[in-house]
């Protein structure tokens, strides 16, 4: 609706411009008149009214030029102290100007159209007739940063009720997730006390606490958390720790880490769901055979980490859309794990996620860049 208005007005305003510009013309051709009138001027002659009609021109700039190019009589132009240094060559090029955009009035000074006894009466758009041209596109203009906005806002506001959805979503699950885990760590209690020499028991417990640090982080989603200092060495260490223990034998995990403990202000909880969840997509992306590879660089300013794996890899068209919520290239899956672990890293980190680089057939590598 904003186009059609802005074109309309357009339309509209195009027509104006060219009624007011031929009544400027018209009015040029009645002003060229009165200076024929007044140079054959005698006792008969109504010096008066041919006066009013040169004097009613106050804003059609005019240059009057002769036969020879040179300028005698001008009106309207204002000189400047850069023009009024050699106002007659500005006022000859200026007519001249006007005469090659064809906006000039020729009139005959002597009775009969001889070929050098004549004037031309070189005319300009006056002033109201130039900003009424140029109104249009800026009006049009205003009304494109109007929609551009508008477009933007729309967007904004898609994007913040998606993000209050997956937020809804997980403190949803935490609280569901809460009072089954709370029951299994009873029966656990129960069980170290009837079995204390069982070895399953202990794995089992190791598993009801890690529901409940899913749960935790579940349930930090949409709020912020408090960062501390943490080493990132050991967030990845526990990583790896847990999927070496849970992923096939045929799945090789390599460390590329420094020797010293790299230190970051972070959610260490939170942190480690970001990169379990990039090394459990590359897991899935190998089929459970390949090569996982995590590193982690030190800068002066920053920490680097990165996941490259050696599986089926991203296609480019669908490199835009991995952190999407929603978006999903397995059979099963929601879509959330890669837009969860963006927000972590961007919203609550203050960092950058981002796929460094992606081959069909030959694997990813995802990036992760930190303030240090």
């Amino acid at each position: 609706m904003a186009i059609i208005i802005a074109v309309t007005s357009l339309l509209v305003s195009h027509y104006l411009v060219k009624d007011l510009s031929n009544e400027e013309r018209n009015k040029m051709e009645t002003w060229a008149e009165a200076l024929r009138v007044l140079s054959h001027a005698d006792e008969s002659t109504d010096l008066s009214l041919v006066l009013n009609v040169m004097q009613s021109n106050n804003t059609i700039p005019v240059v009057v030029m002769n036969a020879e190019g040179k300028v005698t009589d001008y009106r309207n132009i204002e000189l400047n102290a850069k023009t009024r240094v050699d106002s007659l060559a500005y006022l000859v090029k200026y007519g001249r100007k006007l005469y090659q955009d064809g906006r000039y009035i020729k009139i005959y000074m002597g009775d009969s159209a001889k070929v050098k006894d004549y004037q031309l009466v070189c005319f300009d758009e006056s002033i109201l007739l130039k900003r009424l041209s140029s109104y249009p596109y800026w009006q049009l203009g205003i009304v494109m940063i109007f929609v551009v906005v508008a477009i933007f806002a729309l967007l904004s506001s898609k994007k913040a009720e998606q993000n209050k959805v997956w937020v809804g979503l997980s403190k949803e699950t935490a609280h569901q997730l809460g009072t089954p885990i709370s029951s299994l760590m009873a029966w656990v209690e129960i069980l170290k006390e009837n079995h204390p020499e069982d070895d399953l028991i202990p794995e089992m417990d190791k598993d009801v606490k890690r529901l409940e640090r899913i749960a935790e982080r579940f349930s930090k989603i949409g709020s912020l958390p408090e960062p501390k200092e943490g080493s990132m060495n050991e967030v990845l260490e526990h990583v790896i720790d847990y999927m070496d223990r849970r992923t096939s034998n045929k799945v090789e995990m390599i460390r590329d880490f420094p020797a010293e403990n790299v230190i970051v202000r972070m959610n260490s909880s939170l942190f480690e769901w970001v990169i379990e969840n990039l090394c459990k997509n590359a897991v899935d992306a190998m089929e459970g055979k390949g090569r996982l590879l995590l590193t982690l660089k030190a800068e002066s300013n920053r920490v680097i980490i990165e996941v490259t794996d050696n599986g089926k890899g991203i296609r480019k068209r669908d490199i835009k859309n991995v952190f999407t919520p929603g978006f999903t290239t397995k059979q099963r899956g929601w879509g959330l794990g890669l837009s969860l672990a963006r927000r972590i890293v961007e919203d609550y980190h203050k960092g950058r996620i981002f796929v460094k680089s992606s081959e069909v057939g030959k694997g990813t590598t995802f990036r992760i860049e930190m303030p240090r």
